[in-house]
């Protein structure tokens, strides 16, 4: 794999900074949020073109139309080498429309402000500096393969076979979502969603409660059994979020449902909480516990081949003076469907900031630039 010079690099990028600025304000004056189809055609059209203004006409384009999502956006770039490194941007935000109306893009010094600039904006500006400065350099890199869809806020539900396909052949797989604290992310906890449903049987709370089999208590019963499930020592956590049940106060409740997230660091443990839902029954025989769900998201385990994208991440970044720390996290992303197949990882390459889904979200212009540098490093090192 080859090796580039990253301080050069740098340099080159930081001669771009306002062009990297204007491009990321740009973007991010088009709201995008998930549930809004029109606005999210609109942002993709944009970013289509900018990046075809930056990087030239892609070697091929396939947009998947979806009825009730964001479209999922693949570009072809050709390279030295034969297998692709794919590059992994969601395009939707958490933010809904008219946000921009009372919150407008800022630049205050090295700080720049708005809607979806961290989760995830920048992490696409930054990687399409990183290839353009590549090619300003005269520098391979290897066939790209850049992959935007507008629904991974909410789960990805359209984009994850697409997003599956064009991860299973790469050499490895980048992920542009934030940093957490500077660190990139080489471990991603797994997703479980549930709503778990209890049918019970109604009565008159004061006339005939014995005929009754209350739903309410059975769900009682059940959330205390799920949060018994908890074990922060092995990275397990399950919350049960939202409950609902009954009709009346001097009803014996005849239905009751309760939504249940959980997240688990390793394979064994979501092993567990499947047997777990599995086994949840009814503590009276009359009435009847139902789990419906599943994995949102695999878990995303430290592997060697993650390790070693680390690697060559973290010597880039020594190159500019720059200690990459590496850090494992309780949220989910369209990585961890990579790394389930088996792929090498790398996430969170994307911004330096803080603030995800908050109004304080804000990215580093500084760190704009430098993790551009770094991830042409990255992308450089794949190169045939």
């Amino acid at each position: 794999m080859a090796r580039v010079d990253v301080a050069a690099l740098r340099g080159r990028l930081d001669g771009h900074r306002d062009e990297m600025v204007a491009d990321l304000v740009a973007y991010a004056e088009h709201e995008t949020p998930s549930d809004d189809r029109a606005l999210l055609a609109a942002g993709l059209a944009h970013v289509e073109g900018w990046v075809a203004d930056r990087l030239g006409t892609p070697a091929s384009r396939t947009r998947h139309g979806s009825a009730e999502h964001g479209d999922v956006l693949v570009l072809q770039l050709d390279g030295a080498g034969e297998r692709p490194l794919t590059l992994l941007a969601h395009y939707d935000t958490v933010w809904s429309a008219g946000t921009l109306a009372d919150w407008p893009v800022r630049i205050d010094g090295d700080r720049l402000t708005g809607p979806g600039v961290f989760d995830m904006k920048a992490g696409l500006v930054q990687a399409v500096w990183a290839v353009r400065a590549l090619r300003a350099a005269g520098l391979p890199h290897p066939p790209l393969r850049l992959l935007l869809n507008g629904d991974e806020e909410i789960g990805s539900p359209f984009s994850r076979p697409l997003i599956e396909k064009a991860c299973a052949d790469a050499a490895a797989v980048l992920v542009f979502e934030a940093a957490a604290d500077g660190a990139v992310k080489t471990a991603r906890k797994g997703v479980g969603l549930w709503d778990v449903r209890v049918r019970g049987v109604e009565s008159h709370a004061g006339l005939d409660p014995a005929a009754g089999a209350s739903a309410i208590d059975e769900l009682a019963r059940v959330v205390r059994t799920l949060h018994d499930a908890t074990d922060p020592d092995a990275g397990t956590n399950v919350n049960v979020g939202v409950v609902r049940g009954g009709t009346r106060s001097n009803v014996v409740a005849g239905a009751a449902e309760a939504g249940v997230d959980v997240r688990v660091r390793t394979t064994a443990e979501q092993a567990r909480i499947d047997a777990l839902m599995a086994g949840l029954r009814a503590h009276d025989p009359r009435a009847e516990v139902t789990p419906i769900g599943g994995w949102n998201r695999p878990v995303m385990e430290r592997s060697p081949a993650i390790a070693a994208v680390y690697a060559l991440a973290r010597a880039a970044a020594a190159q500019i003076g720059v200690d990459l720390a590496e850090t494992a996290v309780g949220g989910a992303s369209d990585g961890n469907f990579a790394a389930a197949l088996g792929r090498p990882v790398l996430d969170g390459l994307g911004a330096v900031g803080a603030g995800a889904h908050a109004r304080h979200e804000h990215v580093s212009i500084d760190g704009m630039v430098e993790r551009a540098a770094v991830a042409a490093g990255v992308i450089a090192a794949f190169a045939q």
